[in-house]
């Protein structure tokens, strides 16, 4: 809506104490150039999280899930990730979850790592799939015990009673483990997931806002076999 003759452009509406329009800084750390971009997005995507987590940045591994549900609303949650390779980018959850009903009913989603300390960050579109049984139990056994114990206790994404209740059903499964001596197994609604990608797009912050984005997209084979990667410069 435009302002009336006369009067004042309408303003954004700030937080109290804050004026949110002037905050920005100069992204001078580095560059990302085509020579830099190998011909696998994998390999650079290993570097980038490798210098990550030598920077020591709070969870380099944490990256936003974006999923859509049936009724074509978007949901985003933060996620951890637990592998990658060749085949794709791994986590772990609870199936029963909103983002686990959303990828039952439509596997298309999106993945962003932002490492804003060092003015990147990778966004990853692709299908996503269930893994191997034996790998979600295998994760699930090498994980502490109060996290085994949580993912039993927890009903994701369902509305609880209160904090006692959910305490409640943590103490209700630590005596039954109690009483049996045995560790917990990793129960059937609960287990990995892997993205397999069929686009990436490296972000690096650069000075002016000319910053460089890098995209790579593996187009559709009518034999099922894997094209290889195309690799672009975005406008920023």
């Amino acid at each position: 809506m435009s302002a009336a003759p006369g009067n004042p452009p309408p303003q954004a509406p700030q937080a109290a104490g804050l004026d949110l329009a002037a905050m920005r800084q100069n992204y001078t750390l580095a560059e990302l150039c085509e020579q830099q971009a190998p011909a696998e997005p994998a390999t650079l995507f290993d570097a980038w999280l490798q210098q990550a987590v030598q920077a020591q940045l709070h969870e380099p591994n944490a990256m936003t899930l974006a999923t859509v549900g049936s009724d074509l609303r978007p949901s985003a949650r933060v996620v951890l990730l637990k592998g990658h390779d060749a085949r794709g980018l791994v986590w772990f959850t609870n199936y029963r979850s909103r983002k686990g009903q959303e990828l039952a009913g439509n596997p298309q989603a999106a993945l962003l790592f932002h490492w804003g300390p060092l003015q990147r960050s990778v966004r990853i579109e692709g299908v996503v799939e269930q893994i191997a049984d034996e790998d979600s139990a295998s994760y699930f056994d090498s994980r502490p015990l109060a996290s085994r114990i949580g993912a039993l206790a927890s009903e994701q994404s369902q509305p609880v009673a209160s904090r006692q209740a959910l305490d409640a059903a943590v103490a209700r499964i630590e005596a039954e483990i109690a009483a049996s001596g045995q560790a917990p197994q990793r129960p059937p609604f609960w287990g990995g997931y892997r993205l397999r990608p069929s686009y990436w797009e490296f972000w690096q912050g650069r000075s002016g806002r000319l910053h460089d984005r890098i995209a790579y997209l593996r187009p559709a084979q009518g034999d099922g076999a894997a094209a290889a990667w195309q690799r672009q410069r975005l406008a920023p």
